[in-house]
């Protein structure tokens, strides 16, 4: 019996010993440091910048870029996100008015590009808080860049600049062991046509508006790359922030008869994303919000691609 004993304390010492080692190496290691290797066609690129492509990128910023980047004063300058969950700490947005020196005004084509898909920044490190989208068609991510160059008044250059974000453990945690920068696609990307509408709604939801970023189980286990594999994927339950600060947690918009959207005419799910509406009255709760950049075109074929994606019977406690 005691033998028994002391093996245990070991085994438990050792264990012990293991975490406090991991733990510490998190801490002292921080965000990791990766290579910017940004490849030649890359560096060189200048995206093209007609009007169907700054259209194009207006409703994509408006759609992606002004939710954490537009202040109070109507400027892509940056804010502090009030809707990151607690676990994550606190952050802010970057500056992405053309300002060539706190802003992105110096930015080549090619950095902007490279930043989109990987989030890797020139000197700066890595954007662990940003969104990435390495499943985004080609031109859609240079109409992003197209409408950044463009003479948007909120991209008019301002100076103004948070310091720098300062990742807690739990971020520094699943940087080093969970989530890492995206590689870059080795052959083109093109978006499927329209009348594909269950590919272009698969397309909408999980490579442009990532959708399932919220709509899934939790951040930390979202899947960028591949998010059909992100846990709970369109389930809900991810606990989200409000401006007061509050819990409020995300739909489950799987078709789930009960605990889903399954009842849901396509009108209804028309409704709620572009205009904010609950079926049976009343607005959506922020951190959602109204999407009216995006077309019904768009929205209708989201809806027809989430009636392929598995059900999941997950009742989400709701804001009330």
């Amino acid at each position: 019996m005691k033998r028994l004993l002391k093996i245990s304390a070991y085994v438990l010492g050792s264990v012990v010993l293991l975490v406090a080692g991991v733990a510490l190496f998190v801490q002292l290691r921080g965000i990791p440091d990766y290579a910017y290797d940004m490849p030649a066609h890359i560096a060189s690129l200048e995206v093209p910048k007609d009007s169907a492509h700054v259209a194009r990128g207006a409703v994509l910023g408006t759609t992606l870029c002004k939710a954490c980047h537009l202040n109070n004063e109507g400027k892509l300058a940056g804010k502090m996100l009030e809707d990151i969950p607690v676990v994550f700490g606190t952050a802010a947005s970057l500056n992405i008015t053309k300002d060539p020196v706190h802003g992105i005004g110096a930015w080549t084509d090619g950095e902007l590009y490279y930043l989109l898909r990987t989030g890797l920044r020139k000197n700066d490190g890595w954007a662990v808080f940003m969104p990435k989208f390495p499943n985004m068609s080609d031109d859609d991510v240079y109409s992003v860049i197209a409408w950044l160059r463009s003479n948007d008044p909120a991209l008019e250059p301002d100076s103004r600049e948070f310091p720098p974000n300062k990742p807690n453990f739990v971020v520094k945690a699943l940087a080093n062991f969970a989530i890492f920068p995206p590689a870059l696609h080795e052959k083109p990307i093109v978006a499927p046509p329209a009348s594909d509408k269950i590919a272009f709604g698969e397309y909408t939801a999980n490579a442009v508006v990532s959708c399932f970023v919220c709509h899934s189980a939790n951040m930390a286990t979202n899947d960028e790359v591949h998010p059909e594999l992100s846990a709970g994927f369109y389930g809900g339950g991810n606990p989200m922030l409000n401006a007061q600060g509050e819990t409020v947690n995300s739909a489950n918009i799987t078709m789930d008869m009960e605990t889903g959207i399954g009842k849901w005419t396509e009108q209804e799910f028309v409704d709620a994303v572009r205009y904010g509406k609950k079926p049976g009255g009343g607005m959506l709760a922020y951190p959602m919000q109204p999407h009216t950049a995006i077309s019904e075109e768009e929205i209708k074929a989201i809806f027809a691609y989430l009636k392929t994606v598995p059900v999941i019977s997950n009742k989400v406690e709701r804001y009330k």
